[in-house]
Formats: C-alpha cells, sequence, structure tokens
C-alpha cells in the first residue's frame, strides 16, 4: 500500500516541474533556442491563426483550471506553451523589433511575478507534502487512521501544487501572447 501511495506521489510531483513555465522573452532578449531557422520577412496569415489558437487555448485553459479540471487545463496551457514556441521560432525578428508599450511593460513585469509567486508555491507545496511522506511511513502498520490523514493531506497538497503550477504557466504564457497580440489585428 504504502509503495503505490508513493508511486502515486512520484508521478504526480513529477509533473509539476514539467509543467514549469519557460521564462518570458522580451522584445530585447533573443530566444533561448538555438540559431533560429531562416525567418521569412513577414510573419504571414498563418502565423496569425497560429497566434488565435493559442490565445483561445490559453483563455480556455485559464477557465478550466477555474473550475477545477487541472488536467484538461496543463494540457491546453501545454499546446498553447508549444504554438507560441513556433511563433518565437518563426516571428521571433519581428517580436523583438516591437517595442513594448509602458502599460505592456508593466503587464509583463506583474505577469512574472504572479509567476514566480505561483511557482514558490508549488515548490512550498512538494516540500510540506514530501515531509509528510515521510513522517506518514512509519505510521503506517501501527498507526493506520494517522497515516490516511497525512496521506490525505499529501494528496490534498499534491493537487494543489499541481493547480498552481499550471496556474504559473499560463501567467507565463500571458506574455507571449501580448508579445505576438499584433498577429490577431
Amino acid at each position: 500500500m504504502l509503495r503505490r501511495l508513493a508511486t502515486i506521489l512520484v508521478v504526480i510531483l513529477a509533473g509539476a516541474p514539467l509543467a514549469s513555465p519557460a521564462p518570458a522573452q522580451t522584445p530585447a532578449q533573443p530566444p533561448a533556442a538555438a540559431p533560429a531557422p531562416a525567418q521569412s520577412a513577414k510573419c504571414g496569415p498563418d502565423h496569425a491563426i497560429l497566434y488565435k489558437k493559442a490565445a483561445t487555448l490559453l483563455d480556455t485553459a485559464e477557465k478550466k483550471l477555474n473550475k477545477g479540471y487541472t488536467a484538461e487545463a496543463k494540457a491546453m496551457a501545454k499546446e498553447a506553451k508549444s504554438l507560441f514556441a513556433i511563433l518565437q521560432s518563426e516571428c521571433g525578428q519581428e517580436q523583438r523589433e516591437r517595442a513594448l508599450t509602458e502599460q505592456e511593460a508593466q503587464q509583463e513585469a506583474i505577469n512574472q511575478k504572479l509567476s514566480a509567486d505561483e511557482m514558490a508555491q508549488v515548490e512550498r507545496l512538494e516540500k510540506s507534502a514530501a515531509e509528510k511522506i515521510k513522517k506518514a511511513q512509519p505510521l503506517e502498520a501501527t498507526q493506520p487512521e494517522a497515516y490516511k490523514k497525512l496521506m490525505s493531506e499529501v494528496k490534498t497538497e499534491s493537487d494543489l501544487a499541481q493547480k498552481r503550477s499550471v496556474k504559473a504557466m499560463i501567467y507565463a504564457l500571458r506574455n507571449q501572447q501580448m508579445i505576438f497580440r499584433y498577429l490577431g489585428k
């Protein structure tokens, strides 16, 4: 029983770091990826479609997360992240040439802070859950009720960590959405 719960917890906790948001790229920063492929002179209508799809996915992911559908929200946020990565690689030059307005720069800073705050909470929750697992292990045979209570708390904290991790990803992706907003016009 303990091994099964520990395995489940490891799988749950292993998913949280996978959802960590990539640092948002500002116009002054080059993409963190390897050398970009040859870029077209202008982003075309296909890129506008990708942007709109990514923005819609992001909005839907946030709604799903707020309704408690964490796994679905995570999948949508990951898909939006991959679409923004395509835009970054193919339209990165135009994006770097476009200066952010003062309001956009402020919003970017706010989103970065919110994302960092969420990730700090994720780390705190994961650490707490790991400590409770260690505390629960010796109680499994001797105090099953205390063991069940601790493992219930571990599951609750793990679920909350997952939700906050997805929320952090959404905040980070909001910056990408703002940066590439010109494609949606």
